[in-house]
């Protein structure tokens, strides 16, 4: 229907109401009258002209009333209240007084004629959405301002698959009451028996703002049901345009980690970074990209992303090139173990600050290839650590990793080395060196997430080394968070330690995949293949000897790691490719375990 259509069909309903009220309600007080009286005649008139001015003040013909809601009710109110005073000041100045029982019963006839001519609209969609088709019956845990946005979407949405039918709430005020017309029957930890009494076919947690770790409380409820459940959008998401209340998605494992993301100091994380030159190595990793985003929304003046392989390089720079047009994005194709290389770099973009990802990280492989480990993670980052000293970069920040705290692999060890090598050039170089610690990150390239989607997917069984397994984990996004707030705190020396929480067993994990992937463990087995060499049952964040306890900014420790001599580490790279890989490999343990005669003296003094 064209508007001009549905604009003369509005005026033309609306005036037979106006009509029809004004004759039926004097008629309903004078149904022995025979003749209309004048007043009657003019209050006609005068009520025709009122109405559609004031339906023409409050759009009452310019909205879409198939949505219409509390809002548009008012807008009714406002327009036939005023139209009817306005007519009651007509007479009482034309005629010295006004029929006032007529005018009372013309306005609630006006009301109820007007309203309902615009509310079937909205009722007949309704009935139109729900009819033929064959909808979802939802649960919606949360019948706050979040559940009432989401239970409205759904009603309003001509394309959604989830019809609501009920809300559970722990506040039991809202218990036995209705919202939006559906009621709310019941506490989160009855949702198992609401479901089965129900029909329930899916539940829809609409709580935004729900900490991780009450949210994994509601889940493992939920799970109980083998119901498929889903999640609305964070406050945080929704109020910064991100995404749209409707945007609902399924539960992601980093939901149900017990721990909230750290928050940043942008202030002092800005003053380090805007307008600065930024060097990130490792920049088309899982952390190094994500460092190079967060570096991004911090202005930087450039940024250099240092990488060995170019599709990777490729794929971030575009994405930066994209999002970033006022940055200047610079790649270099480079290898941290090319230490002419990493000079002219250095000395080409005379960066302020330089992140140092660029590492192999991947455990069972670095036990096979101990002399790949060494020049990655160890000759790597000395190259880019000497090349920074000499370009005399402000601040350097490593990324090294819990499995360097008492390491019994390899790829453990080369990464304890890198940061005794940056501890060391912290002393004799006037930049800030300084490393940065943390656990495993979920969805990281050779992280143990994408494994077990993939044995998922393929029917199981999904493998777990050991039951008592444990390790710390983070989202990508909160390790490169750690990451820049390092190195707007850096003084030189430190190595930071992010607060992750308790640490979670494997077997948790995957048993929390296997649900969120919509199967039961009766469907897809786990089983035990037993521990790989140089793996550690649980990780350490810190050493016993390296804990301060005090939190120097919330959520971050900082270490207090042994000094050493670093001629031990540089008679280890001199002699590495002499060395069989067994020999290697116990060198290595021993350098970071302090298990090399004088190691505990520095051979150069600050």
């Amino acid at each position: 229907m064209g508007f001009k259509t549905r604009l003369g069909l509005l005026i033309l309903v609306d005036s037979i109401i106006v009509l029809f009220s004004i004759y039926v309600g004097y008629w309903l007080l004078s149904s022995s009258a025979t003749i209309v009286p004048t007043a009657i005649i003019v209050s006609s008139i005068a009520l025709f002209v009122c109405h559609h001015i004031f339906a023409h003040r409050y759009k009452l013909y310019q909205r879409v009333w198939q949505y219409a809601s509390i809002q548009e009710l008012t807008a009714i109110f406002k327009a036939v209240t005023l139209s009817i005073v306005t007519v009651a000041v007509i007479l009482l100045i034309g005629f010295q007084g006004f029929f006032i029982r007529t005018l009372l019963i013309t306005w609630m006839l006006h009301i109820l004629l007007i309203g309902a001519s615009r509310f079937s609209w909205r009722l007949y969609r309704d009935t139109k959405l729900n009819k033929g088709k064959d909808k979802q019956r939802t649960l919606i845990i949360g019948a706050g301002d979040g559940g009432s946005m989401v239970a409205r979407q759904l009603l309003n949405s001509e394309t959604s698959e989830l019809h609501p039918v009920a809300f559970v709430d722990d506040d039991v005020t809202k218990h036995n009451l209705e919202i939006m017309g559906l009621p709310v029957i019941g506490s989160v930890r009855d949702t198992a028996k609401v479901v089965e009494e129900n029909n329930i076919d899916h539940i829809l947690i609409a709580i935004p703002s729900l900490t991780k770790t009450d949210l994994n409380d509601i889940f493992s409820i939920c799970s109980k049901t083998k119901v498929r459940t889903q999640i609305m959008p964070s406050v945080e998401d929704i109020m910064s345009g991100k995404v749209s209340v409707q945007q609902i998605r399924d539960v992601q494992v980093e939901d149900l980690l017990g721990r909230e993301p750290v928050e940043l100091d942008t202030e002092k994380i800005g003053n380090k970074l805007t307008g600065k030159t930024v060097v990130v190595t490792g920049a088309g990793g899982s952390i190094g990209s994500e460092v190079c985003r967060q570096v991004c929304n911090f202005t930087p003046e450039k940024i250099v992303l240092l990488g060995h392989g170019e599709n990777s390089i490729y794929s971030i720079e575009l994405e930066l090139r994209n999002t970033y047009q006022d940055i200047t994005i610079v790649t270099e194709i480079a290898d941290v173990q090319d230490k002419e290389r990493m000079n002219d770099v250095m000395h080409k973009h005379r960066p302020d600050v330089v992140y140092h990802a660029a590492a192999h990280k991947h455990v069972p492989l670095m036990e096979r290839n101990p002399h790949e480990a060494v020049k990655n993670n160890v000759i790597g980052t000395k190259n880019v650590a000497e090349a920074s000293h000499e370009a005399g970069v402000d601040t350097f920040v490593m990324i090294s990793t819990d499995k360097a705290v008492n390491p019994t692999s390899v790829m453990g060890a080369t990464k304890r080395i890198a940061e005794m090598v940056v501890q060391h050039m912290d002393i004799v170089s006037d930049t800030k060196f300084v490393a940065v610690r943390f656990g495993n990150v979920l969805g990281s390239r050779g992280s143990v997430i994408p494994l077990f989607k993939k044995q998922i997917e393929a029917g199981g069984p999904v493998t777990v080394t050991d039951p008592e397994m444990t390790r710390y984990f983070m989202t990508i996004p909160e390790a490169s968070r750690l990451v820049i707030q390092a190195g707007a705190i850096a003084k030189g020396g430190e190595v930071f330690v992010l607060d992750m929480g308790e640490p979670v067993k494997i077997v948790d994990l995957a048993k929390n995949l296997i649900r969120l992937s919509g199967f039961s463990e009766d469907e897809i087995e786990i089983t035990y293949t037993g521990m790989r060499p140089g793996e550690k049952l649980f990780e350490e964040l810190l050493g016993e000897n390296e804990v301060h306890k005090e939190q120097i900014y919330p959520q971050i420790y900082r270490g207090k790691t042994p000094q050493v001599n670093i001629n031990v580490i540089y008679d280890l790279i001199d002699e590495f490719e002499r060395n069989s890989t067994e020999t290697l490999r116990e060198k290595t343990l021993d350098i970071a375990h302090f298990r090399v005669e004088s190691l505990s003296r520095l051979s150069v003094v600050k």
